[in-house]
Formats: C-alpha cells, sequence, structure tokens
C-alpha cells in the first residue's frame, strides 16, 4: 500500500514508516496483503504532481508574482526536480511556509520536498534532530546585518543596545545570539513569523536593524522604496550553505533529488545550457567516442535507471530550467533587484565552490 492510498486517515505507525521509506512489521498471517510503502518518488510519479514547500515570499529565491507565478532560483529546482521525474516542470503545486512550519509541513507529508532557503546543519540533518536529508548546496550564503545609511552604525559595537528584527524559529535567531553573546554587546531581538513581517517592522522603525542571510537581506532591500537608503555591514555572522531537503530515510527519493541538482551544476561545467541542449544531445549521439558526455545525456549507461529515474533525467531538467548558472542568473545576477555576484556560488572552474561528483 502507498502513501497515497495510507491518506490522513492512515494509523500513526504506518505514516510514520511511510514516511521513514521503511516496511511495516508484518502481522500474523498477513502474508502478501501488507505491502512496503512506496518511497516518495513512486508517490510523486503515482499523484502526477511535486507539493514542494518554498518561502512565504523572498525575492530572488520563491516570491509570488500578482498574476500568481512563482519565481526564484528555489522555485526552479523544483520545475527541474518536476520535469526530471515527471516530463512537466508545471507540474508543481508551491505551498509557502514560514520558517516555524517547513520542517512539519515535510515530515507529516503535506510536501514532498522543501526547497526554501534553508541552512543546512547537523541538528537538522540527524536522525535526533529534525531528521531531514539534506540535497546539494543550492547558495553558499553568511548571515550579515542591514541598518540605514544615516544610522551611523558601521560595527558590531555600533549595535550595543540596538534591536534588531529576526526570523523567529530559524538559525538566524540563534546566531545572532551566539555572537553577540560571545563578544559582550547587549541587543534586543523582536521576532516575527516571516520575512515580510520583520521587512514591514523594520521600515516602520520598530527596530534598528535587520539580521538575516546576505541574501535574503540583499532581497528584502530590494522591495524597498529607496534601496539605496540602507546598506549591508560587512561583517559575517555565520556561515549559511542553503539547500533543498527531503524527509531522511527515504534514500531512493534523497538521491534522485541530489542528482537532478548534481546534473544542473555538472551542465554549467559542461556548457550546456537551454539554447544549445538539443544540438549538444544530437551531437552526443552522433559522436559514440564521448562515452562521458552520453552517459551524463542518458543516451547510454542507464545511469537514470539507478536512480528510478529517466535516463534522460538531466535533459529534462537543463531543457525546463536550464543550467544552474542560467538559473543564479535569472533570478540572481546584475539584471536582476537583487544582484547578488556569484562569489562562492560559481562553478569550480571559475573559483566558486559549486562542484558536483561525476556521473559514473
Amino acid at each position: 500500500m502507498s502513501f497515497k492510498a495510507l491518506g490522513r486517515v492512515a494509523p500513526p505507525l504506518a505514516v510514520l514508516l511511510a514516511l521513514a521509506g521503511c516496511t511495516p512489521p508484518a502481522t500474523e498471517g498477513s502474508g502478501d496483503a501488507m505491502m512496503a510503502p512506496t518511497s516518495r518518488l513512486e508517490t510523486v510519479a503515482d499523484n502526477g504532481m511535486l507539493r514542494c514547500g518554498v518561502s512565504t515570499g523572498l525575492p530572488g529565491f520563491s516570491a509570488t508574482s500578482p498574476e500568481g507565478a512563482t519565481t526564484g532560483i528555489d522555485a526552479d529546482v523544483c520545475r527541474a526536480v518536476a520535469a526530471a521525474v515527471l516530463g512537466d516542470s508545471e507540474k508543481v503545486e508551491f505551498i509557502p511556509l514560514t520558517a516555524s512550519q517547513r520542517f512539519t509541513a515535510l515530515r507529516s507529508g503535506e510536501i514532498d520536498m522543501l526547497s526554501r532557503n534553508t541552512t543546512n546543519t547537523l541538528s537538522r540533518d540527524s536522525a535526533g534532530g529534525n531528521g531531514l536529508t539534506f540535497a546539494p548546496v543550492v547558495f553558499y550564503d553568511g548571515q550579515g546585518i542591514l541598518v540605514r545609511q544615516d544610522s551611523g552604525i558601521g560595527t558590531l559595537d555600533d549595535l550595543s543596545g540596538k534591536s534588531f528584527c529576526v526570523n523567529t524559529g530559524t538559525t538566524t535567531e540563534r546566531n545572532l545570539n551566539d555572537v553577540m553573546q560571545a563578544a559582550g554587546i547587549p541587543y534586543e531581538a523582536i521576532t516575527y513569523q516571516t520575512k515580510s513581517e520583520v521587512s514591514q517592522a523594520y521600515q516602520e522603525g520598530r527596530c534598528d536593524a535587520i539580521t538575516s542571510d546576505k541574501s535574503g537581506l540583499a532581497a528584502i532591500r530590494s522591495g524597498f522604496p529607496d534601496a539605496d537608503a540602507h546598506t549591508i555591514l560587512e561583517a559575517t555572522l555565520s556561515k549559511e550553505p542553503l539547500a533543498p531537503a527531503t524527509v531522511e530515510g527515504d534514500s531512493q527519493w534523497s538521491d534522485a533529488v541530489r542528482w537532478i541538482i548534481y546534473g544542473l551544476i555538472t551542465a554549467e561545467e559542461r556548457g550546456i545550457t537551454q539554447a544549445n541542449l538539443e544540438e549538444e544531445v544530437a551531437a552526443a549521439t552522433a559522436d559514440t567516442n564521448n562515452a562521458a558526455l552520453r552517459r551524463f545525456l542518458g543516451i547510454e549507461g542507464e545511469l537514470g535507471s539507478k536512480l528510478g529515474l529517466p535516463d534522460d533525467f538531466v535533459v529534462r531538467a537543463v531543457g525546463a530550467v536550464g543550467n544552474y548558472g542560467e538559473m543564479y542568473d535569472r533570478h540572481l545576477g546584475p539584471d536582476t533587484p537583487v544582484s547578488i555576484p556569484r562569489g562562492y556560488n560559481a562553478n569550480y572552474l571559475d573559483g566558486g565552490l559549486q562542484y558536483a561528483p561525476p556521473f559514473n
């Protein structure tokens, strides 16, 4: 019986086992009546739809336009997974989640995967913590501080006795306390559920500063009426590797999501784009000597089958959203309101950290 069949009325034990990708214990005389639940990969295929948890609104990562379109690099990761698994990048249901809702929604099965500017940490990755399995890092970030240009604030010491607007239930809140406590700097934290509430409170003067991932601060600032009147301090409070996540214990699903993202990273490394994809596939089909490229594009090697995916899953994903660099430029590049330099997020060939294992 699949988790889809179990639905919301399933016994709690069965639900937990289904989420973990485990086989329920056999009952006496049950024989073949009780079957092992399927992987989330099969559930998504059966449903014909990917339910993807995203933020409630963060420009460049996942934000909904007045017309109802969800855009951003996190949203495009969802589309790439839907294209690879279902053959259609539009078969995604975007589910906006606050920071405090996101892990519960994933563990309960309300969503199939989380693609929501979420930091990979030990406690979230461990079975004793949130019980997540993280995909490759989509954005390497660090926590920063946003203040008004005319505030006279330039360093952490200048923030002594000042107030911060901050998202509750995040590593951001904890990191702020760790850094300020270690530096012996008194401060006040004013917490809110969503980034839009944080932004609104700051603009209304209810706090002196905002702290969040620097990418998030750039996104928030891009929506201000006078963005140039605000600055992000040089100080970096933490490491924030932001990555999609699936529920721990379902290796088939987590492997599929992981290698779809690696495919986007490798496509940039190989110079394969949406525009030249068809040409690259045709060339690799004709060139039987280029085994590595033929494996990557699913022409030979049956690598996709090992993941439970179509062998051309990379072609499907890149055809839908482009390679990693194209996604980045489209949502975070110099021609966008957010405009964040690639930095650590450049491909390793260009001195960055985006690096994928070989498709062998």
